[in-house]
């Protein structure tokens, strides 16, 4: 990669890849005196979001990070393994060390470690490409008649279990309680009967939490026994542990701790984004749909501090959570601008046009602020109500302290 043509006055390393941090580092490359540096680990940008269609046969879900980041940003292969706020400076896994001025944090999220007995051992898990590659050879070597078992209610769950019942697999879904526990009891119907129209049997309700995974069975917490040649885990979600180990004050799940600036507790020089950023403690939802905005307003920060400016405080709002029912259907479960589920959403073929829309327009976004940077905006899209979520989350630290 090129590196910034004007004078490099400003080092800004960005940690991360993945859509909060090629975001914020698309959109650093507005100051011509910054030079942009991105560390990751594979020179691919993965769409997390078609992770399920990688598993079902149907996308790649990659693009060569040149066609995706601004020609000033340098791409550093590598992972850090340390950072060290006092000298400004990130240690790789390499041996290298890579000096900053300021450092967005945006290392994202991946699968929980399952501590289900055997789960590690006999299933395969997918919130990565390397896992979803696997998954997929897993597959696609088992006869057609075999059994495939996804333990999983939420969206990957879900939109994996569609993917593979559609073409053709016999597939069984373990919830381990609700269904898609954020839509609304009237999308949630729709979206049962959809996956029952696709052969998917659903397990939920009481005791349909996985208990042991084996090489041919999923046991269920009540003693039921799920036949399973081939076993899907989506089940949690975690971030990585780089802020912790590198000193740095982080909330109970890891999450690096940042004021509403997403500036860090510990630092002015550090910034924070994406699912590995916890605005005052006060994390927002792990999607791409709060990364791609929380990614710009880190940028915006840095910039303001570079400039000598004060920086905003983030109110990212939200408007919908979707997913996709196999390649012809989808359900779009609409949303208020904090995040709480409405009553109306949209299902059939519009639900997969609008999911497959947005899954587009995701990738667009990134692609649209590396040619023209801070040209993507989501001031439109605000969330009025955080204020009020900070006052009661403080309210009950109080009577926890007290």
């Amino acid at each position: 990669m090129a590196e910034n043509t004007g004078a490099a006055n400003t080092r800004v390393v960005v940690i991360g890849g993945g859509y909060a941090g090629t975001m914020a580092a698309n959109r650093l490359t507005r100051r011509e005196g910054a030079a942009v540096t991105l560390i990751n680990p594979r020179p691919q940008f993965v769409e997390r979001i078609r992770l399920h269609q990688l598993v079902g046969g149907t996308h790649d879900a990659v693009h060569d990070f040149r066609d995706v980041l601004a020609k000033g940003v340098r791409l550093v292969l590598d992972s850090a393994s340390r950072i060290d706020a006092a000298e400004r400076a990130v240690l790789l896994e390499s041996g290298e060390t890579v000096e900053y001025d300021y450092l967005v944090y945006a290392v994202g999220s991946a699968g929980a470690r399952p501590t289900v007995p055997g789960a590690v051992d006999f299933a395969h898990p997918l919130s990565t490409l390397e896992d979803a590659r696997r998954a997929r050879a897993a597959v696609d070597a088992a006869p057609a008649a075999a059994a495939v078992t996804v333990v999983g209610a939420g969206p990957t769950g879900i939109e994996t279990a569609a993917e593979l019942a559609e073409r053709g697999r016999t597939v069984t879904l373990v919830t381990g309680g609700v269904l898609a526990p954020y839509f609304h009891p009237g999308a949630r119907r729709a979206l049962c009967a959809r996956l029952s129209r696709l052969g998917v049997e659903v397990l939920d309700g009481a005791g349909s939490r996985a208990a042991e995974v084996s090489r041919a069975v999923v046991r269920l917490e009540d003693g039921r026994e799920v036949r399973s040649d081939v076993t899907l885990w989506t089940a949690g979600f975690a971030v990585p542990d780089l802020a912790v180990r590198s000193g740095l004050r982080t909330d109970a799940a890891g999450r690096l701790l940042t004021d509403e600036t997403l500036t860090s507790a510990d630092s002015p020089r550090i910034v924070a984004a994406g699912d590995s950023a916890a605005p005052s403690g006060v994390a927002y939802r792990m999607s791409c749909q709060a990364a791609l905005p929380l990614g710009s307003h880190a940028a915006d920060t840095v910039l303001a501090r570079i400039a000598g400016a004060t920086p905003r405080e983030v109110a990212v709002g939200f408007v919908a959570q979707c997913v996709s029912t196999g390649r012809r259907t989808g359900l779009l479960q609409l949303a208020s601008s904090d995040d709480h589920a409405k009553k109306s959403f949209v299902g059939g073929r519009s639900g997969a046009a609008l999911k497959e829309a947005i899954c587009w327009s995701t990738y667009q976004a990134l692609l649209l602020e590396a040619k023209h940077p801070g040209s993507v905006n989501w001031a439109f899209i605000r969330d009025g109500h955080r204020a009020g979520l900070l006052e009661a989350s403080h309210r009950r630290y109080v009577a926890r302290t007290a």
